[in-house]
């Protein structure tokens, strides 16, 4: 069973940064090799909304516009985690923040995504 664990969370001010990880639990590499790992978020009230993929194999990214030029996705191939760099963070930004395999690239609907983690909180205040 595929298992996605989160961690890098917390408070953090508005214009800080902070890194969230993503350890990806797939033994094969070949198999992790077509994953495609995706971050979301969900604020208190609201929907989960997507906020950026990567294709593990080619390193392909896709961000929504409200987090262009300020967040910034990435993977370790060898230590299979991907990571979510945030920067110029505020206060709109906070929420439980998951990692989730999508079945195809590309796309940054909840729904086609299977297998997801537990998810780390970010706050964003002073």
């Amino acid at each position: 069973q595929l298992q996605l664990v989160e961690s890098g969370g917390g408070l953090v001010q508005p214009g800080g940064s902070v890194r969230l990880s993503c350890a990806v639990s797939e033994s094969r590499l070949l198999y992790y090799m077509t994953y495609n790992i995706g971050w979301f978020r969900q604020a208190p009230g609201k929907e989960r909304e997507g906020v950026s993929c990567i294709k593990i194999s080619s390193g392909a990214v896709v961000y929504a516009d409200s987090v262009k030029g300020r967040f910034t996705i990435s993977r370790d191939n060898a230590q299979k985690t991907v990571y979510l760099q945030m920067n110029s963070l505020e206060p709109e930004d906070t929420g439980v923040y998951y990692c989730a395999r999508a079945r195809e690239f590309g796309t940054l609907r909840a729904s086609e995504y299977d297998y997801w983690g537990q998810g780390t909180q970010v706050t964003v205040s002073s």
